[in-house]
């Protein structure tokens, strides 16, 4: 049979034994703090994908792979896997010997019970992934098998940690994930094992002393620390008490000056994995934004390179289309899209209004709406100053609500209790991965975060994501997602604001903590701190 195979066994091996000939320079022990920003609603990652969560839940729990920075598969729970010819089965071969952090055997039961009764059910981007996923057989105790309605080579790119992290069955069948003990008392495969989370202050994760990968990790504990104001994290890193801060957890107008400090490094590795993109989503079903001329109108106001060059330091690209320019490697982005000008055209948005009759009152005042900010930093804080300036011209009045991570996300995705929403997803490596769950019909999920929460629907949409997902030649699956991005750009559910570059700032005395792709949403296994 022709079938593409990867060893995984091989290539672990050989990568431990580089690891092994390396460690000289290593030391072994140690205490890494951290910053966590804003503290984790739960640690659930397995219900929420909220960024707070990735930074701690991926040290806890595995997933089938690891991706290192160039994207190429790392061997996890999975050692190797085999797709068949058609496309339509993946067999993998599980590691053996691992074990829960309770002790139980890690089994091909809890992959199977992971991907059918959890991630394709209750996980946000689970649903997507695996869409094509029918059943899964397990005809031992070390093999999982794939059964696909139709290919599907972008699962390949959702099986890390953080996205699809694998969870205990033995813990979780029988009873609602989304009212597990888990979310605070999480019980994973890997390289640390929760202690304590004291709210408000830390949560704490310990070595993991049976960890499958021997060696591993370097560090005793992780500490990761919440730090609600900005000036006090920047200060805890000058001051040593942190080590690492990522996802603007220090405010990039402290990134740049402490680059240039001695013993302080900036870095924008780790990111490779994620896409992430800055935007604004609108609730479609209320008004003032029911209309696609008033979203449209919003979006030729904004002057994207204000926002990057004077809230994120420049580091940032302009959006251009629903979706990002990195996917011009695989040919599915389309350049030359209306409605997403680099600087605010605000004759243009004016002029979309008047035709689409939305006229001004007495006071020039066309709609009033509140403007909910994501809660994680000063830098959006500012953005969303920016932008009730940047919409007045245009007769756009908005006030700004800033809440805590649990409320906003209720408010947002449960409640649908917002207006407008200043927000940042991931694009992930995939559109199907990270692109669809903002739009298609099946991804109004209400309670599941960073879905659909604008609650558009199109079935004109719909069937052009579904055919993307499932397009294996390139240059039709090229025209497909070309027709997508046209629809978005006239429609606008969700208004892509900028392709953002986020900053890791550390203290150099740490080490090896970027060598996967999901940088600060990986493992740590590898991390030491130099003496």
């Amino acid at each position: 049979m022709n079938f593409r195979t990867w060893v995984g066994a091989a290539l672990c091996a050989a990568g431990l034994a580089a690891g092994a000939g390396s460690a000289t320079a290593q030391t072994a022990g140690g205490t890494l703090v951290y910053i966590v920003q804003p503290e984790p609603p739960s640690l659930a990652s397995f219900l929420s994908t909220s960024g707070p969560i990735g930074l701690v839940a991926p040290k806890i729990y595995d997933g089938l792979f690891d991706y290192d920075n160039d994207l190429n598969i790392v061997p996890a729970l999975a050692e190797s896997y085999e797709v068949s010819d058609d496309g339509k089965t993946v067999t993998f071969k599980l590691r053996e010997g691992v074990t829960w952090h309770d002790g139980a055997p890690f089994t091909s039961a809890d992959v199977q019970f992971t991907v059918m009764e959890v991630l394709k059910k209750v996980h946000p981007r689970g649903p997507n992934s695996f869409r094509e996923v029918m059943s899964i057989d397990t005809p031992d105790d070390y093999t999982a098998v794939f059964n696909l309605e139709n290919p599907a080579p972008y699962m390949l790119r959702a099986l890390s940690g953080y996205e699809s992290p694998i969870v205990p069955k033995h813990l979780l069948e029988g009873q609602d994930p989304r009212n597990s003990d888990l979310a605070t008392n999480p019980v994973g495969t890997g390289a640390y094992k929760f202690t304590e989370w004291r709210k408000g202050q830390y949560v704490r994760l310990d070595k993991n002393e049976n960890y499958w990968k021997d060696g591993l990790p370097y560090l005793d504990r992780i500490v990761g620390r919440f730090i609600p104001d900005a000036s006090t994290r920047t200060a805890a890193m000058e001051n040593s008490e942190v080590m690492y801060g990522a996802y603007g957890a220090i405010p990039n107008i402290d990134a740049v000056r402490l680059r240039d400090m001695d013993g302080f490094s900036v870095t924008t590795d780790g990111y490779s994995m994620i896409n992430p993109m800055a935007l604004i989503e609108f609730n479609t079903k209320e008004s003032p934004f029911d209309q696609a001329a008033i979203r449209q109108a919003v979006s030729l106001a904004i002057d994207r390179e204000f926002l990057i060059e004077n809230i994120w330091f420049g580091y940032g690209k302009p959006a251009t289309s629903a979706l990002s320019t990195n996917f011009s490697a695989t040919g599915l982005y389309k350049a030359g899209l209306p409605n997403y000008p680099a600087n605010a055209d605000v004759d243009a948005a004016i002029k979309v209004l008047e035709d689409a009759g939305i006229t001004a009152d007495g006071d020039g005042v066309r709609a009033r709406a509140v403007l909910d900010l994501i809660p994680y930093g000063e830098d959006w804080r500012r953005a969303g100053e920016y932008m009730k300036q940047a919409l007045a011209p245009i007769g756009i009045e908005l006030d700004l609500r800033y809440e805590d991570v649990p409320t906003w996300l209720k408010r947002v995705y449960a409640d649908y209790d917002f207006q407008i929403n200043v927000n940042y997803f991931y694009q992930l490596p995939d559109p199907v991965l990270g692109v669809h769950r903002h739009y298609g019909s099946d991804q109004i999920r209400q309670g599941t975060h960073f879905v659909n929460s604008s609650r558009y629907s199109n079935p004109e949409l719909d069937a052009l994501l579904a055919a993307g997902a499932q397009e294996a030649d390139a240059a039709k699956r090229s025209e497909i997602y070309g027709q997508i991005q046209e629809i978005l750009a006239e429609d606008m559910p969700v208004v892509n604001l900028f392709e953002m570059q986020f900053l890791t700032v550390y203290n150099d005395k740490l080490k090896d903590h970027a060598t996967s792709a999901l940088g600060a949403y990986g493992p740590f296994e590898r991390v030491w701190i130099e003496e």
